[in-house]
């Protein structure tokens, strides 16, 4: 699997592995320098950011082998292709996200118990504001190709380096505080608050992902399809059918799949009743971006159809 990945990276659009690339290498970059400042300040809350770094470092390199894999072709033991091994990274780092702020929250009640301490302010404050910045660069930088691409991970990985922002924001302010007053115990209750907020960021990717891989019906793509199917049925777009049922569809990573069953006058022939459903597929992708959509063809069997006039 490993070597699949490796392979598959030469296969990743440019601007995906270009992103995913800067991802890692960033995330290495400034995990050192906030474990600099954790070791010149002794600060939990400089700690707590560190922490998450480290988290960085694993889940961007996780991404990254997620993009290889999911660019693979499908194959005999993959049909549908491998795009869900992007949920399985943002699961991933959703996890490594949780148990990061379950470490910070532990660290922190630590120190409350020894007693809090921090020193040399002024460089912790340097140092994590220069993280910040560059964290919030890169973040925007792979959220807003993860969305043009379709890419979750990317997406995920995006959201992790924002989070990490806020969470810097919080450290900078706890130590700007703990300089003008003196008292080392904010910095620990920071500490503990980071814990909490990263749990809480993990459980919203750990929630969407899962909901990917469980195929679960996403709400926005249910109400395009069918506004769609809705205008051909009514007539106002032609060509005109006489309804549908089992409408189906599903995220495999950045691709949409959709099935349903298509009903068409009875006197169609099956060529026409193919043009007809090529028609109506081809929409349903066009408006999806990257989709697969397969209408299943049955003649009209209704009371009084509007359209072919089946009684």
């Amino acid at each position: 699997m490993i070597a699949m990945g490796l392979i598959g990276l030469s296969r990743v659009p440019r601007v995906e592995r270009r992103a995913a690339l800067a991802a890692v290498g960033i995330s290495v970059v400034l995990a050192g320098v906030k474990f600099l400042a954790y070791g010149m300040t002794a600060s939990a809350s400089v700690f707590s950011d560190a922490l998450e770094s480290i988290v960085n470092v694993a889940a961007s390199s996780f991404a990254l082998y997620a993009l290889s894999v999911a660019h693979q072709p499908a194959d005999e033991d993959h049909p549908y292709g491998h795009g869900k091994v992007e949920f399985l990274s943002a699961t991933f780092e959703g996890g490594m996200i949780f148990a990061a702020g379950v470490a910070v929250m532990w660290h922190a009640v630590s120190q409350w118990l020894v007693g809090p301490s921090v020193a040399r302010l002024g460089w912790g404050l340097a140092l994590v504001s220069l993280a910040s910045v560059v964290n919030l660069a890169a973040g925007w930088m792979l959220i807003r190709v993860g969305r043009r691409q379709g890419s979750m991970a990317l997406e995920a990985d995006g959201k992790h380096l924002i989070s990490d922002v806020v969470t810097s924001v919080g450290v900078l302010g706890s130590l700007v505080v703990v300089w003008w007053t003196g008292r080392a115990w904010i910095d620990v209750a920071v500490a503990g608050a980071i814990g909490v907020y990263l749990c809480r960021t993990a459980w919203g990717l750990i929630r969407r992902s899962t909901a990917g891989l469980m195929d679960e019906q996403d709400r926005a793509d249910n109400k395009l399809i069918r506004a769609i199917l809705d205008e051909h049925v009514a007539g106002r777009v032609a060509p005109r059918v006489c309804g549908y049922e089992k409408l189906r569809h599903r995220h495999h990573g950045r691709i949409h799949w959709v099935d349903f069953h298509l009903a068409v006058p009875a006197g169609m022939t099956v060529h026409e009743g193919h043009e007809v459903a090529g028609a109506i597929e081809g929409e349903i992708e066009k408006s999806l971006g990257e989709a697969d959509a397969t209408a299943h063809i049955e003649p009209c069997r209704g009371d009084g159809c509007g359209v072919c006039g089946v009684r």
